[in-house]
């Protein structure tokens, strides 16, 4: 029988030269048509081995037709982020302030003073279109930065610590997103990781007492994603300074959310900052600059002039530099902060900070366009993206609760198939929507698609 199927398999040129296969070959190159077809029927094959019928020469060309338009077409699409989760790491953090969308925007038109010193007429280096800007809010001597912060905390390693030991809490030796672990990190970077403490509860005299001929540095990871409570401790910062400065070694700061502002005035934890970091003695602090720094990607550090010197010579400075456009949009960022102005105009800061009352007023107004079937409750939103764990602000959400479970389903599934793409979050069989983390120039279309499949 499956015999019979793979002879009724059309062959390649049968398949190309059929008259349906017209707009196909004006939508692609002729090369990659070619492609297409062969990969479809090699795939074609695999599954009627597996059981499956072969189908009409008219039902393969449909089928072609919808792969041909997704290669013409980015997967890659803005979507309305009405989960509650602020920094949601799988819709791509924080999103731009106007200022850094529009430094990005201008620089990509052409070309950019990159690495062109205007004021000389001679090459300069990119680092100086910010550096300035980082140690006057963080107050360290010097800044130097990257792609992410995972190369950041790379880099640090692999410059001060190769064939080394780096002494680390076992409380702290974490993973965090995509199975990105310190212990893997350490040893790509050619470090050798030394734990002291427990789980639960290190001291600065653990510390001490691990500190040999082959120590190079101190690490601290805030541990961003989770927490630990209970019968715990930690040793201070500022203690882990101290004895790291006796011992002639380094502490390295791996802070990871990069925050500037205090949290606590906004109803949240206190998150440890950038500013404090430095004040207590690291050497060396890196930490993100799409997490509640509010840019976009990179990895920032920052800390001793002699030591950063020694980073941006280093050869993985080359393979792990940030590029024109992100640059850009993390000046714009860092200007709003040295304004004053982060809580007005950076997103991440508006919707932590946006009162109550304002979001109530927005999800009635929601509610009221879908009808009977929704209903404004209270609810909690979170920060995210391995910060502030365990913290979150008081919200409105408007619940839909439609008749049946499937109904549910049909009606997230739809929403995340057309535009304007909409993702909530799923409770006790209900679609929950926050409006903190919608931004408010998109109410109008979240409404529109609410509605469309209601």
């Amino acid at each position: 029988m499956a015999g019979n199927q793979f002879r009724q398999i059309p062959s390649v040129d049968r398949v190309i030269a059929d008259k349906k296969m017209d707009p196909i070959k004006n939508l692609l190159p002729y090369d990659i048509v070619v492609e297409v077809v062969r990969g479809y029927l090699d795939n074609l094959r695999s599954s009627i081995a597996g059981g499956t019928s072969c189908p009409s020469i008219s039902q393969i060309i449909d089928s072609i037709y919808v792969e041909a338009i997704t290669l013409t077409k980015s997967s890659l699409s803005s979507v309305i982020n009405a989960s509650g989760v602020i920094l949601h790491t799988n819709l791509g953090r924080a999103p731009l302030s106007q200022e850094a969308i529009s430094a990005m925007d201008d620089v990509a038109k052409g070309y950019a003073n990159l690495e062109y010193g205007l004021s000389a007429g001679k090459r300069d280096s990119r680092q100086t279109h910010i550096e300035n800007l980082l140690c006057r809010l963080t107050g360290a001597e010097a800044a130097h930065v990257v792609n992410n912060n995972a190369s950041a905390v790379l880099l640090a390693l692999s410059a001060f610590a190769k064939r080394k030991e780096v002494i680390v809490s076992r409380g702290q030796s974490v993973e965090i997103g995509g199975k990105f672990r310190i212990p893997d990190v350490m040893q790509q970077s050619g470090a050798k990781l030394k734990e002291v403490g427990t789980t639960n509860r290190t001291y600065i005299s653990d510390y001490e007492e691990a500190i040999g001929d082959k120590t190079a540095a101190l690490l601290r990871v805030h541990r961003s994603n989770f927490m630990t409570v209970g019968f715990t401790h930690d040793a201070k910062l500022t203690e882990m300074g101290e004895t790291a400065k006796s011992c002639n070694i380094l502490l390295i700061d791996d802070l990871g959310s990069g925050c500037l502002l205090n949290t606590s005035k906004f109803g949240l934890i206190s998150e440890p900052t950038v500013q404090e970091s430095i004040s207590a003695g690291a050497d060396i602090v890196c930490f993100s600059g799409d997490k509640l720094l509010g840019g976009p990607q990179a990895g920032i550090i920052i800390g001793k002039k002699n030591l950063l010197e020694k980073l941006k010579n280093h050869p993985l400075s080359r393979a792990i530099r940030i590029d024109k456009l992100r640059l850009a949009g993390l000046i714009a960022t860092l200007i709003a902060y040295i304004k004053g102005e982060a809580i007005s105009k950076i997103p991440v800061w508006q919707m932590i900070s946006t009162p109550i009352t304002l979001l109530e007023k927005r999800a009635n107004s929601w509610a009221k366009a879908f009808g009977a079937v929704a209903k404004v409750i209270d609810g909690f939103s979170t920060v995210g993206a391995g910060s502030i764990p365990g913290s979150t602000l008081p919200t409105k959400l408007v619940a839909i609760k439609p008749a049946s479970k499937q109904n549910l389903l049909e009606i997230v599934r739809i929403l995340r198939s057309q535009r304007p793409y909409v993702i909530g979050r799923i409770e006790k069989n209900t679609l929950l929507l926050d409006p903190r983390t919608t931004l408010p120039s998109q109410d109008a279309y979240l409404i529109k698609a609410i509605q469309s499949v209601l």
